[in-house]
């Protein structure tokens, strides 16, 4: 008797356990709907189309993940350091074999805007998905058009990732989509104008700026993906460089840079109060440079609408004089390794030699700039194809992690600035886990 209520209960509690293993395989296997249902890959596209397309990539920076120096475009390889394991961007050129040839419309729209390949597979969220959900229709078709009759094939292999099993399985990433992802693109917002809603449209969407600027959550998800959350844009740390606040706070973001200061940074790389250094040299010499002036005024309204956090930042940074020689602790290394360039008044040479009085780097709490760029130098800036003969050099030779924690320590805590000491151990850390920065960028000459 008790054995057949035993088997009766069970065979009750297994029905709805089938039935919700059976959602959870539908759910985690579904590709998503697409309006490009009908679209069948080989499709002729007028010129004009595949330029758009080049355009859109431009302003997606899809080359900063995709290619490497020495390679053929958009073929793959960059390994990016995940808290899992390695993995490797994939080859996106239209190689039938190893690229994204037989990918259809509606294929490529899913990958790009939702993170799902072919059959289903899920993609991991370094490709910004989050952010490039909110891409257009137009341009989706006219990016698809790019890749498909714009760029060159290239049979070249993608390399799988070195994540150990069972961490490596990608159906989780369904569940981490459905609680972290958008599904919705762009819409416009009626109380603002149109340069406003440009301006917002690229920074959310294709240049994907809070993948880099937003901090991230315990699920690695971006806090906030638009101006309705306080942490967009906000500063993070990623990959051993702080990406600083672009919003409009005044010591650690843009508060004192004026809208046609962020035009020209973001047009030459650099203005009167910064150069491009770490990661966005990459973005500066593939992509924003590129950018038409009026979307980078619709950038720059955008930002400038941005508010900062007084709580957080502090009082407005000013520049305090100190004399000319010092006996603080890393005031001689400065003294001889820094001042010929940025001055010991600290105000550097703008706007070739950037300035150490007032930098963000030296402001901000979190020191990993300073120290990366002070290890390892800075990537060939390369404007309108010119490269930028004032590089930042690596000291990892020249200097010990102590030396590098008092220079950089001395600079954090001079002429008004309040970034606070560096740590030696800190130095040691960064060394063992960065390299020295390449004189050679890599620079995508598409057409």
């Amino acid at each position: 008797m008790n054995n057949r209520r035993f088997v009766r209960t069970a065979g009750w509690l297994a029905l709805p356990c089938l039935v919700a293993a059976g959602l959870l395989a539908w759910y985690v296997t579904r590709e998503p709907a697409t309006p490009f249902e009908q679209q069948q890959a080989g499709v002729t596209f007028e010129p004009a189309l595949v330029s758009r397309g080049e355009y859109v990539a431009r302003l997606s920076d899809c080359v900063a993940c995709h290619s490497l120096a020495g390679k053929a475009p958009f073929a793959g390889g960059l390994e990016m350091a995940t808290p899992l394991g390695a993995i490797h961007a994939t080859n996106i050129t239209p190689d039938k074999q190893t690229g994204i040839g037989t990918y259809s419309l509606a294929d490529f729209d899913r990958a790009v805007r939702h993170g799902v390949a072919p059959g289903g597979r899920r993609l991991y969220p370094a490709m910004p998905y989050p952010s490039y959900v909110k891409l257009s229709d137009d341009d989706i078709k006219a990016l698809y058009a790019f890749f498909m009759q714009g760029v060159k094939p290239a049979n070249q292999p993608n390399i799988p990732s070195d994540i150990p099993w069972p961490l490596n399985m990608r159906w989780p990433i369904a569940l981490w989509n459905g609680v972290f992802a958008p599904t919705a693109t762009y819409a416009a917002k009626t109380n603002q104008d149109a340069l406003w809603n440009r301006g917002a449209y690229i920074v959310q969407g294709p240049g994907h700026c809070g993948s880099c600027h937003t901090p991230r959550g315990l699920a690695f998800n971006e806090k906030a993906l638009d101006e309705s959350g306080a942490p967009f844009l906000a500063g993070a740390l990623l990959d051993g460089w702080y990406a600083p606040s672009l919003r409009q706070d005044p010591n650690t973001g843009l508060g004192r840079w004026s809208e046609p200061q962020i035009v020209q940074f973001l047009k030459t790389g650099r203005n009167a109060h910064a150069v491009v250094y770490g990661s966005m040299t990459e973005a500066f010499n593939n992509s924003t440079q590129f950018m038409q002036d009026d979307d980078l005024a619709a950038i720059a309204r955008y930002l400038k609408s941005l508010p900062g956090d007084p709580q957080r930042d502090g009082a407005p940074w000013q520049y305090q004089a100190v004399a000319a020689v010092q006996d603080a602790p890393g005031a001689h290394t400065y003294a001889t390794r820094c001042a010929s360039c940025h001055g010991l008044d600290g105000k550097g040479q703008p706007e070739w030699m950037p300035p150490l009085a007032g930098a963000t780097s030296a402001l901000a709490k979190e020191s990993a700039s300073a120290i990366n760029i002070t290890l390892n130098g800075s990537q060939r800036v390369v404007a309108a194809g010119v490269p930028d003969a004032y590089r930042m050099p690596a000291f990892r030779e020249q200097l010990s992690d102590p030396e590098i924690a008092e220079v950089l320590s001395y600079v954090r805590s001079t002429w008004g600035n309040n970034g606070g000491a560096v740590d030696a151990k800190a130095v040691g850390k960064l060394r063992g886990h960065t390299d020295p920065a390449s004189s050679s960028p890599i620079i995508l000459h598409m057409r």
